[in-house]
C-alpha cells in the first residue's frame, strides 16, 4: 500500500475509535485499536500523535487536558462535526479501496 493509503487508514481508525469511545487520550486510542481488532492491528504511538496533531489542525478533532484514571495529566481528544463528516467520507473511500483490491485479486 502507498504511504497515503496507510496514513488514510490510520486517520480512519482514529476517527472511528473516537466516534465509538467519545473521548480518549492518545495511548487509549492505541489500546482501543489493538483491542477492537483482536490484536491484528498494531499502531505505534509515534504514528498516532502526529496523526492526532494533523487531524486537530484540520478541525476533525478537538483536545483538552484532563486527568487520567491513574491521576496523570493527559490530552484527551474528541470528534467534531467536521470529524464525523470526514469519518463518513473515509469509510466510503476505504470501502471503495477494498472493493477495488478484491476485484483485482479475483480477475488478475
Amino acid at each position: 500500500m502507498a504511504r497515503n493509503d496507510l496514513q488514510g487508514s490510520l486517520d480512519l481508525l482514529v476517527l472511528k475509535t473516537l466516534s465509538q469511545r467519545n473521548k480518549l487520550h492518545g495511548y487509549g486510542i492505541v489500546l482501543h485499536i489493538q483491542s477492537a481488532s483482536d490484536e491484528l492491528l498494531q499502531v505505534e504511538e509515534g504514528s498516532v500523535y502526529p496523526a492526532l496533531h494533523r487531524m486537530e489542525q484540520s478541525g476533525w478533532i478537538i483536545s483538552e487536558w484532563a486527568m487520567t484514571e491513574t491521576n496523570r495529566r493527559a490530552k484527551y481528544y474528541r470528534l467534531t462535526a467536521a470529524g464525523r463528516k470526514q469519518l463518513h467520507e473515509a469509510e466510503e473511500n476505504f470501502d471503495q479501496l477494498v472493493k477495488g483490491v478484491r476485484t483485482m485479486l479475483r480477475y488478475a
